[in-house]
């Protein structure tokens, strides 16, 4: 299913049965879901990469993690202020609409990741201190935050192409893209890690080529072969649209606030373990890297629900917006349940391939089976910001 068929159904005024609904919120969550796990089993490699290298190399990373979470969620919050808007339009069959959109997000997006990019780059050498890290770590966790926040201009392309399309209709390319970064970013952390011996910085250096790539790829193909998107012989003269700009304030707002509080109390978790040391900051950042396996599918989920009251929503059809939105919150509670009964179980396992120190291992294991309780409720918090 290259292309999910909601948008021409709401324009025939097709009803929907219980089972069509179902089958629809199947279909457009499997490929995120799926492109979602093969992500963490990625990052799972990654992060096996890193713990190679010894307690110190993890901890640096999780030391400036949830900081780097701040920049990709506010990134992430303005993408979703136009990506919802294109979902309206497509709803509403209004292609030229879908196309303005695009460029209009495209030009205010360039500037706000490049803000923050510099943003980035100013609390960069500064930022390992103000979070009472210990010295041995503070030039690696520097150089990594440093080189992910000049990469946000990258990673805003790829989530607000993979956003456009997704909200078109389109989950496997997105999907495919999502898998191919990953891989790629395998290659390149091998590569810069241990080819080149670049260590923590290798890491970064790694996710931004992968980042990259994937940002050319996505990008080429939602200007020259999304049904919806491609800007072959359209014109637009007005790329900063005012109204379209106060509309994405309004839809990314509550979204960059949730972000921020969410990410923020990750960042003030950072600050009270890293005066605890480099087995208890490796041990933290092991146990998120593990947990994900277990809310990431929910993501997935979260982007089906976009499209699914998305398109709704502008196709003027509020009962599918409500049945739609009950569904896909239901569907990922149940979802990050079962990977969190799973992952209960199977934790000392999974860090045994993380990281070869023992200490590490018990301590990761205690954290995150004290996080999974959490995952129903979690599913649902992440599926209603979808």
């Amino acid at each position: 299913m290259a292309n999910f068929n909601l948008a021409l159904l709401l324009k025939q005024q097709k009803e929907f049965t219980f089972a069509q609904k179902i089958s629809y919120v199947w279909q457009l969550s499997l490929p995120g879901i799926f492109a979602q796990i093969s992500s963490i089993i990625m990052q799972y490699i990654d992060a096996a990469m890193v713990g190679r290298l010894g307690s110190n190399a993890p901890a640096a990373i999780g030391l400036v993690a949830s900081s780097t979470w701040v920049l990709g969620g506010l990134t992430s919050a303005m993408c979703t202020g136009y990506t919802v808007q294109v979902a309206h339009a497509v709803g509403a069959g209004n292609k030229n609409l879908t196309k303005h959109i695009l460029c209009s997000s495209i030009f205010i997006g360039l500037i706000f990741s490049l803000a923050l990019a510099l943003l980035g780059l100013a609390i960069s050498f500064p930022l390992p201190l103000w979070l009472g890290a210990s010295k041995e770590l503070c030039g690696d966790a520097s150089f990594y935050f440093l080189i992910f926040a000049l990469s946000t201009p990258l990673y805003m392309l790829v989530y607000l192409m993979s956003g456009m399309l997704q909200c078109s209709g389109n989950m496997k390319v997105p999907g495919f893209m999502n898998v191919l970064m990953c891989i790629l970013d395998v290659v390149f952390n091998a590569l810069f890690i241990f080819g080149m011996n670049l260590g923590v910085k290798g890491a970064a250096l790694g996710s931004a080529a992968s980042a990259l790539v994937t940002a050319v790829l996505i990008f080429y193909f939602t200007l020259y072969k999304s049904d919806y998107l491609n800007l072959r012989g359209f014109k637009d003269g007005n790329v900063f649209d005012l109204p379209l700009c106060k509309s994405a304030v309004r839809i990314a707002m509550p979204v960059a606030v949730e972000k921020v509080a969410f990410t923020g109390a990750l960042v003030a978790v950072t600050k009270i373990i890293a005066p605890l040391g480099a087995v208890a900051l490796a041990s933290n950042s092991f146990a998120v890297t593990a947990e994900s396996l277990c809310y990431m599918p929910g993501y997935g989920i979260g982007e089906a629900a976009t499209t699914l009251t998305g398109q709704a929503t502008g196709g003027k059809r509020k009962d599918l917006v409500r049945s739609f939105s009950w569904m896909t919150v239901l569907f990922g509670m149940i979802v990050m349940a079962v990977m969190g009964v799973i992952m209960y179980f199977i934790c000392p396992a999974v860090f045994s391939l993380l990281t070869p120190i023992k200490e590490v291992q018990a301590l990761s294991a205690k954290v995150l089976r004290a996080e999974l309780f959490a995952e129903p409720l979690y599913g649902a918090s992440i599926v209603c910001s979808g």
